[in-house]
């Protein structure tokens, strides 16, 4: 028996009753979803697939974001982070400076390094090959998750390599995962739009195939806001989804709500806590194939956060230190957080937190 409550919408009725069967969603669920106000019923369907999935146990990991190059030649509209050369506040480091910031900053426990940076063409490949390698001989420990889809075909663009040669030499000195961004929204009316400069869909979703291909286990996301349509929401997961079909390979779809240019920005000009948390619900319930989707508070902060660990997110990212890239563009959230502020959190949501590594392999459950 479904956990839904009555309802007296029939085509909300029947996508219950798909859940409750395990049955595929639609493109045309999805917009339904989408455009239906009945968000406690989409909520509750959501955590009804992630127990079935995860049980209670919510995901978390001790994670240190670095940036190596804010240097990018692409000029998207919805990035602050990026920075001409010569530009004030612009900077690519050597490894002996990154080396510095580490030290200064990294915990004992410190289990992930999370690397993006711009795509800056006046460095050659090597220069990402051995900022890599470096940090991988200096903290043999912190597993390495770098780069998105949009800087590996980046760099075989400059390299004149195939994805597979890129990938291979980046995993030859410690590459063990991408990180999800470069998507956007995939939605070629959308790229043009937003004036997305870097890879297009065909190939962000083929640099991931081929990872995946190579062994490596990746996260997705999508950055939703003000701009695309619903339909071109849905029709990105589904992209996602007919990919995972094929390779197995992401293991975590992750919802970025888009900031505004400036932290003064007001509520109008951010998306609605109402969509955050539907962003999140439908892709758990039309990401049938994906373990985990991942409540990011670092975009939708800590207490939304919360109340998504029990409308189907099973991921709450985790510990960081000192975010740049949704902060630069005016996120108002935290830039980190305490591992004791985060298992309180999870723990306030009635869930089990359950610290992982970067390949969710559990390494302490909160009981």
């Amino acid at each position: 028996m479904t956990l839904i409550t009555a309802t007296s919408d029939r085509r909300m009725a029947e996508i219950a009753d798909k859940v409750e069967r395990g049955e595929r969603l639609t493109f045309e669920d999805g917009v339904y979803l989408y455009r239906s106000d009945d968000l406690m019923t989409i909520g509750q369907l959501a955590n009804q697939v992630n127990l079935r999935k995860n049980g209670k146990k919510v995901y978390f990991t001790e994670t240190m974001s670095l940036y190596f190059t804010n240097v990018c030649e692409s000029h998207c509209a919805f990035c602050s982070f990026r920075k001409d050369e010569g530009e004030e506040g612009a900077y690519t480091l050597t490894p002996e400076q990154m080396f510095a910031y580490v030290d200064q900053h990294i915990t004992p426990t410190a289990r992930e390094f999370h690397i993006v940076g711009g795509h800056n063409p006046h460095v050659p490949f090597e220069y990402y090959v051995e900022s890599i390698r470096s940090l991988k001989e200096r903290y043999p420990q912190v597993t390495i998750k770098a780069y998105t889809a949009a800087e590996i075909d980046f760099y075989s663009r400059i390299s004149g390599l195939g994805y597979k040669e890129v990938l291979e030499r980046l995993m030859a000195v410690g590459l063990e995962s991408l990180t999800g961004g470069g998507a956007e929204i995939l939605s070629d009316q959308y790229r043009e739009k937003m004036r997305v400069e870097k890879a297009g869909i065909a190939q962000y979703l083929e640099v991931h195939r081929t990872a995946h291909r190579l062994g490596m286990k990746t996260p997705t996301t999508m950055l939703y806001g003000p701009v695309e349509s619903i339909e071109e929401r849905v029709q990105h997961i589904l992209q996602l989804r007919e990919l995972q079909d094929e390779t197995g390979g992401f293991q975590v779809f992750i919802p970025l709500s888009m900031q505004p240019t400036s932290p003064k920005a007001g509520i109008r000009r951010r998306n609605s806590a109402f969509d955050d948390l539907k962003a999140i619900s439908i892709g758990r319930l039309l990401l049938d194939n994906f373990q985990h989707v991942k409540a990011y508070f670092i975009n939708i902060g800590t207490q939304l956060t919360q109340v998504a660990l029990t409308m189907g997110a099973s991921d709450a990212h985790g510990t960081i230190v000192q975010e740049r890239i949704s902060h630069a563009a005016g996120a108002l959230t935290p830039a980190g957080i305490s591992r004791e502020d985060l298992v309180w959190l999870i723990k306030g949501a009635g869930r089990i937190p359950v610290e992982r590594d970067t390949l969710y392999n559990e390494v302490k459950v909160y009981e």
